[in-house]
């Protein structure tokens, strides 16, 4: 699919200004709107489509996006004194500014050393460390107990989803899975895992998954309820 950035502009959304961005894509057979965890207010157009009927869109379901855009949690910058969830616990961010080693996680916190404007950076490549080791063992260790074998495990910057299976045996995680508690990683790995045998969600794939976890309930329960606020963090 040929998906292509168009523009983002301000657009008075219910007497407020809100951040709509558009998009063309060449598979889309109508316009579309929806609500991104990360860009907020996204239209999605077919190639003929213009601005103005994306914008007709919106308007005629202004108390819609309302609502989703209120619904949303706050974004979670990475800045001195945020306190950011690894592995479902609260870490503080604390800013070093001499000394040297970058960043690293140390008794709940997330020490960062150097100059301030480096410091968002130095904190997400942190995370996305931890979980490049993390959820590349999980998926390892998960997939031995099921004689099955990855070609290779990919951490992305993803934030329409927390997983994925590719037909060449890749599997992909987002990088802010790290950031949730341990179950909720061993639920998404061991999902992505039972796809490397059934590359779709009959009942021989939820019958695997189930064998390879104990916390499918849980972890959707709490995807459901607190992913998107992972979703939003940097």
């Amino acid at each position: 699919m040929s998906t292509e950035p168009l523009t983002t502009e301000m657009v008075p959304v219910r007497g407020a200004l809100v951040a709509v961005a558009f998009r063309r894509s060449s598979r889309a057979r109508r316009v579309s709107l929806r609500i991104d965890p990360a860009q907020g207010v996204v239209i999605t157009l077919p190639p003929r489509a213009s601005r103005r009927a994306g914008l007709a869109l919106l308007h005629a379901h202004e108390e819609w996006v309302n609502e989703k855009l209120e619904a949303l949690p706050h974004p979670l910058a990475l800045r001195p004194g945020a306190m950011v969830p690894v592995r479902g616990q609260p870490h503080e961010i604390v800013h070093l500014q001499s000394g040297r080693g970058g960043a690293w996680i140390e008794n709940e916190k997330i020490f960062v050393t150097g100059q301030p404007e480096f410091l968002a950076r130095r904190v997400a490549d942190c995370l996305k460390r931890l979980a490049r080791q993390r959820l590349t063992a999980m998926a390892v260790l998960t997939a031995q107990r099921a004689a099955l074998h990855p070609k290779t495990v990919r951490i992305k910057d993803t934030r329409s989803r927390w997983g994925s299976c590719a037909p060449d045996g890749t599997l992909a995680f987002c990088w802010r899975l790290v950031c949730a508690p341990d179950f909720v990683q061993d639920y998404v790995v061991a999902h992505e895992v039972a796809h490397l045998r059934h590359m779709n969600h009959g009942p021989q794939f939820w019958l695997l998954t189930e064998q390879l976890t104990p916390h499918r309930l849980a972890a959707t329960a709490w995807l459901a309820s607190e992913g998107t606020g992972l979703l939003r963090i940097g």
